[in-house]
């Protein structure tokens, strides 16, 4: 479709890599729009109408002029182009459309109200003179923008400063009775628009590939070595909870529950990027789309206000693996909320071990489950390691057995499970006997740390020791390139290695990382998050292996509380005491030592007066999301991400894939007040020293101090 007469009128800056007319842009996301609506069974048609009109205030002489490179901001002048978008939507027939289409509209890129800079629709409408300025100039493109309209299918009538001051008025009081509630139209345009402006015109390829309910065929196999795949997985129940040890088929099995769209979620980075990997190479012969979602939370400090950002990259996918964070963003009301609750009405959606860990993961996923239950979502959960008591709560949730597969195995087949032999020891150095002997024997050593830090201090000390023994220091905080680098050469070359290696890591290989090592030495952590550890040792089961069994040395907590960390140091002493010492550690009583640790569970009382949902229901006003979320206050996860400083023009002048394989992620508390510098592009980053980085020891937050820039840089 060509349109060349109204080509000059853009919908991006002039400096945008590629030129993107704005009849092109609208066409493009109404073209997404319809296939999202079509997935959600809502009016294609209606969705076409909205997405046509959604940037069509773009046409502004006004706006036009904020895209050129010359063009600098003034202090105080604000033009929202979704806001002179709403003067057209007389052009719709009904006031249903037009309200349809006004969710769509005005707070396609901010909150309705209270915005993190007071700019919202209705924030905007509090000074008198937000229709004059943006109605500034009306009859110089009026006419434009009702011919871009007519060209793109709108039926069209002449629209007089009157008539557009009428519809704005007609807007301003719908939204003022919004209600509380999560608009599905306003996620579907936000879903459109954002990835037709990835795709910078390029849409036809991309719009074949969306909501294709993946074939999951492949994993209908049966095999002796997986009890859990001669289990039948077609009960007619809509909810999933299976209870297995570390190799029984858990995988396979929660799949197969699955009918529709899969969303995958595992607790770590290297477990999504280790399941990605492993599904992606199971439906290769299919035409399942099979994606990854890292980074959707993006940090930004406006004006020393801070806000926090789900958008996705990739709705739509046959097969989403991520983590609790990204999904549980749908709960707190974060900046396009609305668009994650779209993509994952009616889908499958697997938990797997994302309850453990700490309380306030319990807390969310309680949460999740609740929200995931009022988008008509299926739910999978697979644990190995559960407390009574929380499993019975979330059977409670999911009401009950008349709603819920339970699956379990007998006690004859989880006594073929036990496969470690447990010795306790008070310190590290207490280990230095076990390791000499372990690389005379040829063993694969793991050694596990609770924190960072600790980790960098052992893996130095064992680099001097043992100089020529193959080693490894793998934690969460490395370049995304490098701990993709070191992933993948810990699973191809030290898992498969005959010969003795060490590997010193944190929590990150807890869960679904397909390794197999001899011996772990490991820092007590709750009992749950060791059993994970645990199943990263002797790992692999077949008819040889079923039966023996490998040592597993687990060292005494602290009794400071700060070495503790992130742990609770009552919860490390029970944990520690409940472990077998110099015995076998036997399958059938998991359940009994997870009891014992927790015999009771305060779920933590998360603030939920800055959610948006709770209880079942939404308790935030439709069209509007926080600025700031309880979630990121409550957990000290990887929501930021820092670049070393001799990365800095090469990260500015990068695409999204080069920029994402530069960025390294932590926690924002660790950066976000520590002064240091902070990029405007990307996913804005914290620029650290090149000096408090290494590819050998990952980010070293000592000297992440803006008093250690090269100054020649």
């Amino acid at each position: 479709m060509q349109m060349s007469k109204h080509d000059e009128i853009l919908a991006k800056g002039e400096d945008n890599e590629i030129i993107v007319p704005l009849w092109k842009h609208l066409l493009d996301v109404a073209k997404i729009a319809v296939v999202v609506a079509r997935d959600l069974g809502m009016d294609e048609n209606l969705a076409y109408k909205g997405a046509i009109l959604h940037d069509i205030g773009k046409a502004s002489p006004i706006f036009q002029q904020t895209l050129k490179k010359e063009y600098i901001s003034r202090p105080g002048f604000i033009f929202r182009h979704e806001i002179a978008s709403i003067f057209f939507i007389s052009l719709l027939e009904t006031d249903n459309e037009r309200n349809a289409v006004i969710d769509m509209v005005v707070a396609h890129h901010k909150s309705l109200s209270q915005d993190v800079l007071e700019r919202g629709f209705l924030d905007l409408d509090e000074n008198e003179n937000s229709f004059k300025i943006h109605s500034a100039k009306y009859d110089e493109w009026a006419t434009s923008a009702l011919e871009i309209l007519s060209e793109l299918g709108i039926k069209t009538h002449n629209i007089s400063i009157d008539e557009a001051r009428r519809n704005y008025d007609y807007a301003i009081e719908y939204c003022e009775n919004k209600k509380l509630n999560c608009s599905q139209w306003k996620g579907l345009l936000m879903s459109a628009d954002h990835l037709a402006s990835a795709l910078d015109g390029n849409v036809d390829d991309i719009i074949e590939k969306l909501y294709i309910t993946p074939n999951l065929s492949f994993y209908n196999r049966i095999s002796d070595i997986y009890p859990l795949s001669k289990i039948d997985a077609a009960d007619v129940r809509k909810y999933t909870l299976v209870t297995a040890p570390t190799g029984a088929g858990k995988t396979d099995f929660l799949l197969r529950r699955c009918k529709g769209r899969v969303f995958y979620v595992l607790p770590f980075q290297a477990s999504i990027n280790a399941m990605y990997d492993r599904i992606k190479s199971d439906l290769s012969d299919t035409n399942a789309q099979v994606s990854l979602l890292h980074a959707a939370s993006e940090l930004k400090v406006e004006e020393g206000k801070l806000e926090e950002s789900i958008m996705q990259h990739q709705f739509g996918s046959s097969v989403k693996v991520l983590t609790p964070h990204q999904i549980a963003s749908v709960i707190f009301g974060i900046k396009g909320f609305e668009a994650m609750a779209d993509d994952l009405y009616g889908c499958d959606v697997i938990l797997d071990e994302i309850h453990t860990y700490s309380d306030v993961i319990q807390a969310i996923v309680l949460r999740l489950i609740d929200v995931l239950k009022t988008l008509q979502c299926r739910i999978h959960i697979g644990t190995a390691t559960m407390p009574s008591v929380l499993y019975n709560k979330i059977l409670e949730m999911l009401g009950g057995d008349g709603n819920v597969y339970q699956v379990k195995l007998s006690e004859d087949i989880l006594q073929t499970f036990n496969r470690h032999i447990i010795h306790k020891v008070d310190s590290l150095d207490d280990c230095n006997d076990i390791i000499d002997n372990a690389i005379i024997e040829g063993s694969k050593i793991l050694i596990v740390c609770n924190q960072v830090k600790r980790a960098q201090k052992v893996y130095e000390s064992l680099s001097e020791i043992y100089p020529d023994t193959p080693k490894m220091l793998i934690h969460s905080r490395f370049k995304r390139e490098r701990r993709q680098e070191l992933e993948t050469n810990l699973k191809n070359v030290f898992n498969k290695s005959d010969e003795a290696c060490i590997v010193v890591s944190t929590q990150v290989v807890e869960v679904s990382l397909d390794i197999s090592f001899d011996v772990m030495i490991t820092e007590c952590a709750p009992i749950d998050a060791m059993i994970q550890r645990f199943g990263r040792i002797n790992r692999k089961r077949n008819h040889n292996t079923i039966g023996k069994y490998k040592c597993i040395y687990v060292i005494k907590p602290s009794d400071d509380k700060n070495d503790c960390l992130p742990y609770s140091l009552d919860v490390l002493q029970r944990s520690y005491d409940v472990l077998p010492n110099n015995e076998l550690m036997k399958e059938t009583e998991v359940q009994y030592m997870l009891d014992k640790v927790y015999p009771k569970i305060e779920f933590m009382n998360i603030d939920y007066s800055g959610v948006a949902y709770c209880d079942g229901h939404w308790i935030i006003k439709e069209l509007c999301h926080r600025p700031k979320s309880a979630l990121l206050d409550t957990l000290d996860i990887n929501t930021a991400v820092c670049i070393v400083q001799s990365d800095d023009t090469l990260y500015r002048e990068s695409t999204f894939i080069e920029r994402t394989k530069k960025e390294i992620p932590v926690s924002f508390r660790s950066v976000g007040y520590s002064k240091l510098d902070q990029l405007d592009c990307g996913s804005r980053p914290y620029v650290i020293p090149d000096e408090a980085y290494s590819d050998e020891y990952g980010i070293i937050m000592e000297k992440a101090k803006p008093n250690l820039y090269n100054l020649f840089l």
